[in-house]
């Protein structure tokens, strides 16, 4: 299989996909806006639902963030719109979506290769909801509903070492599907590639800049913790302006411009 070249970028590139995405978080303006809405109040569902349950909370949060590239797929069509000198609006989203899914551009894997790629992260952070959530339940000294009682019995727990396996079980989870999917969603919207081909063009990716994307997924994980830590509502901005740099952070890395366009420019045929 024939990977697009990647790039080898400077470490400190990761801030400049975060510039780049602020720039295009404020051009945009209200759609992207909307969108880190609508991903905030997921976000207060899970405190809502699991509230009393925070053994599953910390599994759910962190599975939130494993499906996080399949939820700012519209966000990169913003900024590839932006890019291309088209309206960056709610319209903009939806034609993209629709002329995708019906045009002949949809073959090869089209519009169901990002649904097909989103339902596996799903069942991924699925899967890691359920199995914090068995690992705390089980090794935990006394029971964990609440934040306080996380800190307390798991993570200053003066026996054992249950906060290190949970930390470590979640690295060992989180490491390669972010691997797969760094670049791969972008590339899905962008170009006429199946799922193997762009997750394998994803690994591409870190395997030759892991200094750079180490620090980008040290930046993302760090920013959405601050936006959790506001109460949820930074992440109304926060996690637009993290799905617009990962769309520069795509541009950057890869090489595409010997791949067919999965849709051409709005008007051309």
């Amino acid at each position: 299989m024939r990977l697009p070249p990647i790039r080898r970028i400077a470490l400190a590139a990761p801030f400049d996909w975060l510039a780049l995405g602020w720039r295009d978080l404020w051009r945009i303006g209200l759609p992207s806006l909307l969108h880190g809405l609508v991903l905030a109040a997921f976000g207060a569902l899970l405190l809502l639902i699991a509230r009393d349950r925070f053994w599953l909370l910390a599994g759910a949060f962190s599975g939130f963030l494993v499906v996080a590239p399949v939820l700012a797929t519209s966000l990169y069509a913003l900024s590839r719109a932006l890019e291309r000198g088209e309206p960056a609006d709610l319209q903009t989203v939806t034609k993209t979506w629709t002329r995708w899914q019906y045009s002949r551009y949809a073959v090869h894997g089209g519009y169901w290769s990002l649904v097909r790629f989103g339902l596996l992260l799903s069942l991924a952070g699925t899967g890691w909801v359920l199995t914090s959530a068995a690992l705390i339940t089980a090794l935990a000294p006394a029971p964990v509903h609440a934040p306080l009682d996380f800190v307390r019995h798991v993570v200053l727990a003066p026996r054992g070492y249950l906060f290190e396996l949970w930390l470590t079980m979640g690295a060992l989870m989180a490491a390669p599907l972010f691997a797969s999917s760094v670049v791969s969603m972008p590339l899905l919207l962008d170009r006429r590639v199946d799922v193997l081909k762009a997750v394998l063009t994803s690994w591409q990716a870190v395997l030759s800049n892991p200094g750079a994307l180490a620090l980008w997924a040290g930046l993302i994980m760090a920013l959405t913790l601050l936006g959790m830590a506001t109460a949820l509502l930074g992440l109304i901005v926060i996690l637009p302006w993290l799905g617009h740099a990962s769309w520069h952070a795509y541009r950057a890395l890869v090489d595409e411009s010997a791949l067919p366009e999965r849709l051409p420019p709005e008007g051309s045929t």
